[in-house]
């Protein structure tokens, strides 16, 4: 339990040098939206001008209207303060739809980015780190970072434009009295420069906690079943309790520096709002300053910490927001493994000829699975493969779908080096059935139709019944419409995997791999699948695993694979009678 604890408790290494360069990679999804940025900006800066008007209107009432009982022209001017703040809010309402779609453009792309490349990561990725890491990258990081890059920019800028407009009004209306406010400015900028490498410190390591307490999560929704099966709840319990623990911790540490800002900001101005009012008296005593001076420069006062503390907002939520943005472009920049080489062609028509030159394979450098396996099958032949478990089985056949690089050797597909042609073009020729079938959320008809999407149902229904799925299929309530629920939770490991050989069949492949593909299924559905199993291997090369050797004596060659290379070789008889390794196994097995 102590290990399972730890395992989940392992933080992702964090950056701790601010690097300017994510931000210059976001201006990538940002720049494509420029034009509606920069209508959101004068509309704010149009209405930030309104609202600004308000003080100057105030003070011409108080020193010359008010004093001069003018009633008329102190209509005008309570006219054209109502017109000054409706105006202020038309503007801001237009802008935030503006910057609110920005905002969900800009979660789009992204999300669209970061998903098309998980598609292409190697399946090491996946095996290397819990899924409910990945999951949340796409998901709550995302979301996060989007608004960040959409509204917090935009916001920044605007509360800029606001502190130059609400300076130059300020210093136009009294020049003294400005002096004080500016006072302040550098006291803030000490106290910001202090907050802030502890608040993205923080913030890291809430992330972190986060992403620990998702793939914990995750792992145990799906693994309920095993969960209660060794009734472990409460180790569970006390293993996820742990985990939020870590989150509730590093969430109220990282809580603390930033409800500094906003107090911390707050108390700067009202001292310096203290500090107006006091000196602006002294002069007013004086006969230097007018009521009305010290009003509107209070008031400009005021406006003026406001944009700084959304600005001290905005810094918030960009630090929380940096260790989102560096864990999307550390998902982003994951090294794809496997991909086109430059100048790449289009695998041609497959007639199923496949070649082992030389083959050397490694998946840690140094532990090699594979030496300098060498072997050819002729177009249209089945090949078993046999052999213990960890012998490299698996291994070939992943790497004639070229899932993975070869260390050294070549593997050709009638004569053309697999390395040379598209991913695509390759594995789109190929159909692949693993022991573990796997079924999406959706009808059982859009399950099988994954395999061939512009299939229609006669011919779904034609695959099902040669691989003996119709059987099970037709009783079920909707037939093929019916829904299954994610990961096929609702059908049997049987099902599933007849589910799975329909539609590998129906996207009617040129080279056919089996890898442990009947292992699911019983004896007596094993045999009348068989019928349709021979349909599917006549007239195309296939790859067969299988540890129950009575299901593959009829293929053309076998091959025992061990100590990282073929061993032996030969037809079933031919293998009985020189009472090897395949000999061994199979009398171990009967």
């Amino acid at each position: 339990m102590t290990n399972k604890r730890n395992t989940y408790r392992v933080d992702e290494t964090l950056e701790e040098p601010f690097s300017l360069k994510h931000l210059k990679r976001a201006w990538v999804y940002i720049k494509k939206y420029s034009a509606k940025m920069s209508i959101a900006l004068i509309l704010s800066a149009l209405g930030a001008m309104a609202a600004l008007c308000a003080p100057k209107i105030t003070k011409e009432a108080l020193d010359v209207v008010i004093p001069s009982k003018d009633k008329e022209r102190l209509h005008i001017l309570i006219l054209l303060l109502i017109i000054a703040y409706a105006v202020s809010i038309v503007f801001y309402t237009i802008r935030s739809h503006i910057m609110e779609r920005m905002s969900q453009d800009i979660v789009y792309d992204i999300r669209k980015d970061l998903f098309a490349h998980l598609q292409e990561l190697p399946f090491q990725y996946y095996d290397d780190r819990p899924h409910g890491k990945i999951l949340i990258r796409v998901v709550n990081y995302v979301n996060s970072v989007c608004d960040m890059l959409s509204n917090g920019l935009i916001n920044a800028v605007l509360e800029i434009i606001n502190l130059v407009f609400i300076i130059a009004f300020m210093l136009t209306t009294d020049v003294k009295l400005s002096a004080v406010v500016l006072i302040g400015v550098p006291v803030l900028a000490i106290f910001m420069f202090w907050v802030k490498n502890k608040q993205r410190k923080a913030w890291q390591m809430v992330s972190n906690k986060n992403s620990n307490l998702n793939a914990y999560l995750q792992e145990n929704i799906v693994g309920a079943k095993i969960t209660q099966i060794f009734a472990r709840e409460e180790e569970n319990a006390e293993i996820f309790e742990g985990l939020s623990d870590d989150c509730r911790t590093t969430w109220m540490g990282a809580l603390r520096y930033t409800n500094l800002v906003w107090p911390g900001i707050d108390s700067i101005s009202v001292f310096v709002r203290g500090a107006i009012f006091v000196v602006g008296l002294v002069l007013f005593a004086q006969g230097q300053e007018t009521l009305g001076a010290i009003v509107a420069v209070s008031s400009y006062a005021a406006r003026f910490w406001q944009p700084i503390m959304n600005l001290g907002n905005i810094f918030n939520n960009f630090i929380n927001n940096m260790a989102y943005l560096e864990r999307i472009f550390e998902t982003i920049d994951e090294p794809v493994g496997v991909k086109d080489k430059e100048g790449a062609t289009p695998m041609p028509d497959i007639k199923g000829e496949v070649e082992f030159r030389d083959v050397s394979f490694s998946y840690e450098e140094g532990k090699e699975v594979l030496h300098h396996v060498s072997f050819t099958v002729p177009a249209g032949s089945s090949i078993a493969l046999v052999g213990p478990t960890g012998a490299g089985k698996s291994t070939i056949v992943s790497l004639i779908s070229r899932f993975y690089d070869l260390n050294s050797g070549k593997i050709l597909i009638d004569g053309q080096d697999i390395a040379d042609v598209t991913l695509r073009s390759l594995r789109s020729q190929m159909g692949i059935m693993l022991q573990d079938s796997f079924i999406f959320s959706g009808t059982v008809e859009d399950n099988i139709r994954y395999g061939k999407l512009d299939a229609t149902s006669d011919e779904i229904v034609t695959a099902s019944r040669a691989v003996c799925a119709d059987a099970f299929i037709s009783k079920m309530p909707g037939g093929y419409k019916t829904e299954v629920k994610e990961r096929g939770a609702s059908l049997s490991q049987g099902q599933k995997q007849l589910i799975s050989f329909a539609r590998t069949l129906l996207s009617d492949p040129a080279l056919l791999v089996l890898d442990e593909a009947t292992s699911s299924i019983d004896v007596q559905t094993e045999k009348a699948l068989q019928k349709g199993l021979d349909a599917m291997l006549k007239g195309r090369t296939s790859f067969i695993i299988a540890h129950r050797l009575s299901t593959i004596k009829n293929c053309d060659r076998i091959m025992y694979i061990d100590q990282g290379g073929i061993t032996e070789c030969g037809t079933h008889d031919e293998l009985m009678a020189k009472k090897g390794d395949y000999y061994k196994l199979y009398v171990s097995q009967m």
